[in-house]
Parts: structure tokens; C-alpha cells; sequence
């Protein structure tokens, strides 16, 4: 069930970071480019973090 979740996550990133960029172009505002810029980086960190392995 976490691995949906996190996949529902990015998705929803992606998608805003989308709307962000056709704002942005549509508008002329460089700031919804910058926001589409963050939500694209947080997509991709969210698809390829590092898994963490506890070792005792």
C-alpha cells in the first residue's frame, strides 16, 4: 500500500509541475516556470530516492 501512495505522489507532482509550465508560457509569469521547475524536481527525487537499509 506505501508503494501506491507513493506512486499517487508523483503523479500528482508531475501533473502540477505541467500545469505550472503551460501557466507559466501561457501567462508570461517566470515565476510559474521556477514552481514548475521545483515540482519537476520533486518528482524525480521522489521517484529515485535512495532506499535506506537498516543494518545492526
Amino acid at each position: 500500500m506505501k508503494g501506491i501512495y507513493r506512486i499517487l505522489i508523483a503523479l500528482v507532482f508531475l501533473i502540477a509541475a505541467i500545469a505550472s509550465y503551460s501557466m507559466g508560457i501561457q501567462s508570461g509569469v517566470f515565476l510559474f516556470i521556477i514552481l514548475g521547475l521545483v515540482l519537476e524536481g520533486a518528482f524525480w527525487f521522489g521517484m529515485f530516492s535512495a532506499k535506506r537499509r537498516n543494518e545492526a
